[in-house]
């Protein structure tokens, strides 16, 4: 694959890694809204033609980027990016354990969102 794009559809709640024409992984994703905004990722899918090739971490560092651009934090419910945070402390802060608690109940709220 040559170069990734990485775009943000806010309206679908979906960051999408694309290249040489085709979407090859995306984060699904909600905008939290009380008790405080934040971005809360729910899944990491990576197209199987395109594993191993780091679109799933380039899409992790890309919310992170997303998030720090807008002034709000990430409050990860996707396992891969939890994971993804734990090994890159210095662009993704520990979660709020309030925010991902409201996150959780947002989730149970809207259950056939995702």
């Amino acid at each position: 694959m040559s170069d990734i794009e990485i775009r943000d559809d806010r309206a679908a709640g979906r960051l999408e890694a694309v290249g040489d024409g085709e979407v090859a992984g995306h984060i699904e994703y909600f905008v939290l809204e009380s008790p405080a905004r934040a971005l809360v990722p729910v899944h990491t899918i990576v197209e199987p033609a395109h594993e191993g090739k780091g679109v799933a971490g380039s899409l992790a560092r890309e919310l992170y980027a997303v998030a720090e651009r807008e002034g709000i934090p990430v409050a990860p419910l996707c396992p891969y990016v939890v994971k993804w945070a734990e090994r890159h402390p210095e662009v993704a802060p520990p979660a709020d354990p309030e925010l991902l608690e409201a996150a959780k109940d947002w989730l149970r709220a809207h259950p056939g969102r995702f």
